[in-house]
């Protein structure tokens, strides 16, 4: 075990500076998609690794099994990858393609890139195609300059064309990410090869609605080739369900990694060796790892198996605690900190209701379950104290950094508190409420209806159902039957996805150029609430809320951190108060578990690399490729 001391307290420092940048500008579990019809690949590709006892010599070629390859030249994940790979294709809203395309707060760059990956551990924009940008005096337009070293792996040049054609073609079809950004973003314009133009939309006062949402769209949005899109909209003849169903395993890209090896149990890339980002104006260099591969774990046991016999490099799945794997176990295992919570908890795991579910359209029903609820239980038990209690952090719509929390009158939430396990308040505000088990077989009535419910999330994911339990336990209590429902991933995307569930539980988007904003939407947003097929984005309970829509209308236009705390503070209150969700407990973004017997190197909270602990794989987490090495 690497001895690391800790900084716990720097790096608060620096998410706290994190946040306030982000006020001073007026400022996602593993977030994969559903997966339906994957591609099944009976046989290795012709180029796939064959089987080998020798770790350090190629592999033969003489047989083909199971994408085998030398051990030390390969990084081996475990908690990204559910289920198969359904395809490679950014515009799909089913891809569940973990370690090729994930559009989540910092997205995933080993295949497809950005033009810029987000670092959160101090909140800034750090080049990738994009070599820098600009806003104008009014910040209504920013300006973008490419990277002139920037390739697509066919060795053409990655040009304005690319990014102006990428965008058009999102809003073309209508993706997800179409729909959401050209809320923000009226167009963009090619200047010259090298450069292009986002232009704001604009507010009734003549102000961009959200710069940070333009500048988010460059860390999230992978910019793809104008030349292949053409290709694919030709062979799909331009309709968009086919466009936006396309396969695309012939895709070109420009990331450090391609596809090498896929079937339903394993998902291999290889390092394209003539990578543009070997370039002196990138990373000066390839990635340490010639292959990164993903098996397809049952749940979270079977990975954390793999990962104490040394054939998981780099973990994110919960660990019932992990501690004990180096204490007790003494194991060459770490995490990003050595102490409790052993992660920076950036995010808030919460239960939505589904509001269009009778019932769960009454208040006193959603905020009875909430306050029934054994919270400490899912801290201590569920999360094994990886997480603050809401006793130390109490809840908001802020993360525990204390960046956020400057951002939110505490004072002002305390009568919107409620207390742990309060079963006898939850009873009496439900009594208030008329709504009372009259046949007396122990469940309450609403409307003629027995309060009965499933809470659901997907099978496996062992921190998350020992939740539920735990929700379950409380219905129980309070004369509401909670029926916990694990299903497979795949069945769980698609119920989450398209509203077909009673209570299911999501994790919060991680810190981004839109935070914390972008964690209001993701709780209240009437945008994300109309999408009723394919909604990744939030608000999968559809609740609306008058008051809380205006506010963040309100919060993007505004500068003034007084200003901007009162609006988080209301909005706060409208979450507190009406509970279309709330936060089961906090969490890091991503658990960032590593086994140093093959690899060391690993990012650490007092390394001095400011490289975030996102397994090595998104935003700027991927600079730790390039620090590893084998032991």
């Amino acid at each position: 075990m690497k001895n690391r001391t800790t900084k716990l307290a720097a790096f608060c420092i620096s998410m706290s500076m994190m946040a306030s940048m982000l006020a001073a500008c007026g400022g996602s579990s593993e977030t994969n998609t559903k997966a339906t019809d994957a591609p099944k690949k009976e046989e290795a590709k012709t180029d796939a690794p064959k089987e080998t006892a020798e770790t350090s010599a190629e592999p033969s070629q003489d047989t083909e099994l199971k994408g085998s390859t030398p051990r030390n030249e390969t990084l081996y994940f475990a908690g990204q990858q559910w289920g198969a790979i359904n395809n490679w294709n950014p515009l799909s809203a089913n891809a569940n393609n973990a370690m090729g395309i994930s559009q989540n707060d910092a997205a995933r760059t080993l295949v497809y890139e950005t033009l810029f990956m987000y670092n959160q551990t101090d909140g800034s924009m750090q080049p990738l195609l994009g070599k820098e940008y600009k806003w104008d005096d009014k910040q209504i337009a920013m300006t973008v300059t490419l990277n002139p070293d920037a390739k697509w792996n066919d060795d053409t040049q990655v040009t304005a064309d690319d990014v102006v054609y990428t965008f058009d073609t999102h809003v073309k079809y209508k993706t997800a990410a179409g729909s959401d950004y050209s809320s923000y973003i009226e167009k963009i314009e090619k200047v010259d090869d090298a450069t292009v133009k986002f232009v704001a939309k604009l507010s009734p006062e003549g102000k961009a609605v959200n710069p940070l949402k333009v500048q988010e769209y460059c860390t999230k949005q992978y910019v793809m080739q104008k030349a292949y899109l053409q290709k694919v909209e030709e062979r799909n003849k331009e309709n968009a369900d086919k466009v936006k169903e396309d396969i695309m395993d012939d895709c070109v890209t420009s990331g450090p990694y391609k596809q090498y090896y896929i079937d339903s149990q394993k998902i291999v890339l290889i390092r394209d060796d003539k990578y543009w980002g070997q370039a002196a104006s990138m990373f000066g260099s390839l990635p340490a790892p010639k292959y990164i591969a993903h098996v397809i774990y049952a749940d979270n046991a079977a990975g954390q198996t793999a990962l104490e016999a040394g054939e998981v490099d780099v973990c994110q799945a919960f660990i019932t605690n992990v501690q004990d794997l180096w204490e007790k176990k003494n194991l060459p295992i770490s995490t990003y900190l050595d102490q409790a919570p052993y992660g920076v908890c950036t995010v808030m795991p919460s239960l939505f209701f589904n509001v269009e579910k009778k019932g769960l359209d009454q208040k006193a029903v959603r905020k009875a379950i909430a306050m029934a609820t054994d919270f400490d239980q899912i801290i201590s038990s569920a999360m094994s104290n990886q997480s603050p209690s809401f006793k130390d952090v109490p809840r908001s719509l802020m993360n525990p950094t204390e960046g956020e929390q400057k951002l939110v009158d505490q004072d002002a939430l305390k009568e919107y508190q409620w207390k742990n396990k309060d079963v006898e308040g939850a009873k009496k505000l439900l009594d208030e409420a008329g709504i009372k088990d009259t046949d007396g077989d122990g469940i309450r009535e609403y409307d003629g209806q027995k309060l009965s419910f499933k809470v659901e999330c997907p099978n496996g994911w062992s921190d998350w159902n020992a939740s539920l339990e735990i929700v379950a336990a409380a219905g129980k209590d309070i004369g509401i039957e909670l029926t916990s429902y694990f299903p497979d991933a795949d069945t769980y995307y698609n119920d989450y996805q398209n509203g077909n569930f009673d209570m299911c539980m999501w994790s919060s988007p991680c810190p981004g150029e839109a935070s914390p904003w972008q964690r209001g939407m993701f709780y209240f947003s009437e945008e994300y609430a109309g999408i009723k097929q394919g909604n990744t984005q939030g608000n999968f309970g559809r609740y609306i809320n008058k008051e809380a829509v205006d506010l963040l209308k309100k919060i993007p236009l505004t500068t003034d951190e007084k200003q901007l705390k009162e609006y988080y503070t209301q909005l706060s209150k409208i979450w507190l108060d009406e509970v279309p969700s709330f936060a089961l407990m906090y969490r890091p973004y991503q658990f960032h578990i590593v086994n140093e017997s093959v690899w060391t190197g690993f990012p650490s909270a007092d390394d001095g690399t400011g490289i975030p602990p996102l397994c090595c794989t998104d935003g700027y987490g991927i600079k730790a490729l390039y620090n590893l090495k084998n032991k």
